[in-house]
């Protein structure tokens, strides 16, 4: 297990631990700071950006890996505390105009508006991370290659930064005085996080917001301007896929109904929300409005409980999905990805409440009985006992005959209360 895995393994108890204190504390002071749906569309989506990870990683490194090797201009020690140090300064200097330019650039906000989509702002949110932000979003450390930071410190240093991030986003957290003028707080994210016209676009910095002070993008919380949360284009859905294409959708379409060329390719490079002239008259969009009602739809308390459940056991088997990155061929490893990542877009179908989440959610189950049923085992295990399988085999087919009654019960009371 390398440095990166170690920190990582650590971090996870760690990060829903805080979750729970979070909840805690929100309960104690009589507000609500979650809502079951939404936290677990934003942990699906931190599931599901891991997930592409363990694709995505032997080319994002090997690219760091092939720049030092080729054109470093130092070589840089990794045993010394003044290049971990000045790493560490380097990485958030960069991760500044990354973040920045991911809020400027349209093709760069596709992928970053994932993580900005929850109308709701907690450590879950910190959590929600897109799963396309590898496409361009290393370009921006190629710098630390070329000045020649060793992969290993690149690595390490990197994690640290994300890992800072964590505990900043929180509404439980106030002011921090001086702290608030040189770090990125939790105030100071707050305001990052809103769409309010006065804090659009502002505090992009990952440990230090003293580069929002130096480069002129700092703005401070306002109390009498609370921040709102989500974006100006509202996700509106608990489908995780669609959560990390929907601006890359809207934008090709854009682009296909623009009718000069020029227009074609400035739509992705231009700031979130251009569009070109003639495409905004014939295909216009509503006005952004900040009053406008969260997206949460009605689902029953029982229906809650089932997802919350079902979640539970889809993050345990990408724990495990995570464990056997390594040990595995990648046919089985692709087969376990995309179960996966469709098991969680079926389970963002359910919490919405829509009728064809039910459908999906017992072919779902039917599958994932199948597997051992059909197979003898599990993805990354061949082979297991007779115990194992018939487990394996009772939650589906238990967790079905509980969703089935859920779904009656439903319906029996929709109809009592219509009549």
């Amino acid at each position: 297990m390398n440095t990166q895995e170690i920190i990582i393994t650590w971090a996870t108890p760690v990060f829903f631990a805080l979750i729970a204190l979070e909840l805690l504390v929100a309960k104690l002071r009589g507000r609500r700071v979650y809502h079951s749906s939404d936290a677990i569309n934003s942990l699906g989506l931190g599931v599901i950006s891991q997930i592409v990870a363990v694709f995505s990683k032997l080319l994002t490194l090997g690219i760091y890996a092939w720049c030092v090797q080729r054109f470093a201009i130092f070589a840089l020690p990794a045993n010394s505390v003044w290049v971990w140090v000045s790493a560490l300064l380097f990485y958030d200097l960069c991760y500044y105009w990354l973040h920045r330019a991911g809020h400027e650039v349209n093709i760069l906000w596709a992928a970053h508006v994932v993580h900005h989509q929850s109308e709701d702002y907690n450590l879950s949110t910190a959590l929600r991370q897109t799963g396309s932000g590898v496409l361009l979003g290393w370009l921006f450390y190629l710098p630390m290659a070329i000045v020649g930071y060793p992969l290993e410190v690149f690595v390490v240093v990197a994690l640290i930064d994300l890992l800072y991030q964590f505990w900043v986003h929180t509404e439980l957290v106030g002011r921090l005085g001086w702290f608030d003028r040189v770090f990125c707080s939790p105030s100071n994210h707050r305001a990052h996080h809103a769409v309010n016209d006065r804090y659009l676009d502002r505090n992009y910095g990952g440990i230090l917001i003293v580069w929002d002070r130096l480069f002129g993008t700092f703005v401070e919380e306002d109390d009498t301007d609370p921040p709102i949360y989500g974006t100006r284009s509202p996700l509106r859905s608990w489908n995780p896929l669609w959560a990390n294409a929907e601006v890359y959708w809207a934008t090709a379409k854009d682009a296909w109904h623009a009718r000069r060329w020029r227009d074609k390719l400035l739509v992705w490079l231009k700031p979130p929300g251009w569009r070109p002239a003639d495409v905004a008259e014939r295909f216009p969009k509503p006005a952004f409005d900040i009053q406008r009602e969260r997206f949460l739809p009605p689902l029953s308390r029982g229906l809650t409980i089932y997802g919350v459940v079902q979640f539970a056991l889809l993050l345990g088997m990408a724990v495990q999905f995570l464990d056997l990155a390594k040990q595995v061929p990648a046919t089985t490893l692709v087969g376990y990805a995309v179960f996966l990542v469709l098991s969680l877009s079926v389970l963002g179908a359910l919490t919405e409440g829509r009728r064809i989440g039910v459908g999906l959610e017992f072919m779902r189950l039917l599958v994932t009985a199948a597997v051992p049923l059909l197979t003898g085992g599990w993805f990354g295990a061949p082979s297991l006992n007779t115990h194992l399988i018939a487990a394996l085999i009772a939650i589906p087919v238990a967790s079905a005959f509980v969703l089935g009654w859920l779904t009656v019960s439903t319906a029996s009371h929709e109809a009592s209360g219509a009549r």
